[in-house]
């Protein structure tokens, strides 16, 4: 989302870290870029004059301009003080009670339905057991969809199909949650326009019946300086806690992200990163301003890895490859857990300088080249998976067909993965080698 703001910054930060010493001209024409980088980004003006004058307060002090290395620290006070517009640290759910209530609320169309889901599938990974309930009582099939929603969550859902009182349906989702212990509620309330005052009326009526430890806005990222307008509203309205952005994977420009929180004081708790239901993480402020630099958010991509990969699997697999055993059922594997952490392009973007080295770049050709990967060890059999040298041509030729290749990629594919086969047996081969001479390289320099 931030590509454009975060190009336009490198070069910025490539001109500060050349600079010998900072003066108050060349940190003004710098700042002078930030600031036109922010509002290109759709920041409230407000906002990014705001920013730009804590920045140059600090550039232009006393520790700064005798530091020995002035640009980097100018780099560093921004990356601090986007920190703190950001928001400074993750501000999670303040959830008590049995149950607890949750109200999602925005206007039409930011993703409030499938952001219930996706809220409530976190929640329940984290031992909580959610119930969503159907509050939208004015848009056609919004029961169903988040009925849908619910059953790709593997989540219950509360729906009273018909019914036209919004707070009679609270009252029942309460009994109902109460009777099967669901210790969190979440509301999918009807999308609604600042301006519609009859329908916030009732979501305050409905505030008032649920008694709610969150209210949470959630704002489609696109909506730019237009966000702070609707947030400031539902504020007046309702009091929100925080916010869900969505769509952070789209083409938004991110002043959402980078208004909120200066003009509401309000939190950006979750964000929306894409359309898949465990596409959705907490707003680390920190995290968020280190990608917005280009300095990547590795502690994300660990976390990714983490919650996609099986340790003693993995553990396993890494045996396997010592010992030179490592098999295409094995390749297969690895490859789906790849899939596991997300879009080659979210994953290379999270490595610091990924978002400069993703420029120019097509990684759809290789993701086509992994499904096609996958599609051709998914039609061997159990035993041609972990004995290709029985491949002939008959077999081949079925392979390619089955998989929907030419018998020339499926050559390639057997040919490389051969090769990582040799090159795992080598180094398999040298650590039994240095095992032999007393441990390693490391014993060796113990000697000495």
């Amino acid at each position: 989302m931030f590509d454009s703001l975060s190009s336009k910054l490198e070069k910025v930060f490539r001109d500060l870290r050349g600079l010998g010493k900072i003066s108050e001209a060349n940190a003004s024409a710098a700042l002078r870029e930030v600031r036109q980088a922010l509002l290109e980004a759709d920041v409230n003006f407000k906002v990014a004059r705001d920013f730009i004058e804590r920045v140059r307060a600090q550039s232009l002090g006393q520790e700064v301009i005798q530091s020995i290395q002035p640009g980097q620290q100018v780099i560093k006070i921004i990356h601090d003080e986007l920190v703190q517009l950001l928001g400074a640290t993750n501000a999670g759910l303040q959830l008590s009670g049995n149950p607890s209530c949750v109200l999602m609320v925005g206007l039409h169309g930011s993703g409030k339905t499938t952001s219930s889901g996706k809220l409530g599938r976190l929640l329940h990974k984290q031992g909580r057991t959610p119930l969503l309930v159907a509050a939208d009582v004015y848009r056609p099939a919004a029961m169903e969809q988040l009925q849908t929603v619910g059953k790709q969550a593997a989540l219950p859902v509360y729906a009273h199909p018909g019914a036209t009182d919004v707070l009679q349906i609270a009252r029942e989702a309460l009994a109902f949650a109460r009777a099967h212990n669901r210790n969190t509620l979440i509301f999918d309330t009807a999308g609604r326009l600042q301006i519609d005052e009859p329908l916030v009326r009732e979501l305050v009526a409905l505030r008032d019946l649920v008694k709610p430890q969150e209210t949470l806005l959630v704002l489609d990222a696109a909506t730019g300086q237009e966000a702070v307008s609707v947030a400031t509203h539902f504020d007046q309205a309702l009091n929100i806690t925080g916010a869900i952005l969505t769509k952070l994977d789209g083409d938004a420009r991110g002043g959402a992200a980078l208004s909120l929180r200066a003009v509401t004081g309000k939190p950006i708790k979750f964000a929306g990163v894409g359309e898949k239901l465990d596409e959705f993480e907490p707003f680390h402020p920190e995290r968020m301003a280190s990608r917005i630099l280009g300095m990547g958010d590795v502690v994300s991509l660990v976390e990714k890895a983490a919650a996609a990969v099986d340790l003693e699997d993995a553990q396993r697999l890494e045996e396997k490859m010592r010992k030179g055993q490592f098999t295409l059922e094995d390749f297969l594997e690895q490859l789906r857990q790849m899939k596991k952490l997300g879009p080659l392009e979210s994953i290379v973007g999270l490595l610091p300088g990924g978002a400069e080295a993703l420029k120019g770049q097509d990684l759809s050709k290789q993701e086509k080249e992994f499904r096609h990967m996958e599609a051709m060890i998914c039609s061997m059999t159990p035993q041609e998976r972990r004995n290709p040298h029985i491949l002939n041509a008959r077999r081949r030729q079925r392979i390619a067909k089955g998989s929907g290749v030419t018998v020339t990629e499926l050559n390639t594919m057997l040919n490389k993965f051969a090769g990582m086969q040799q090159m795992m047996k080598k180094m398999g081969k040298f650590q039994k080698m240095l095992s032999r001479m007393g441990g390693g390289p490391a014993s060796l320099l113990r000697r000495r």
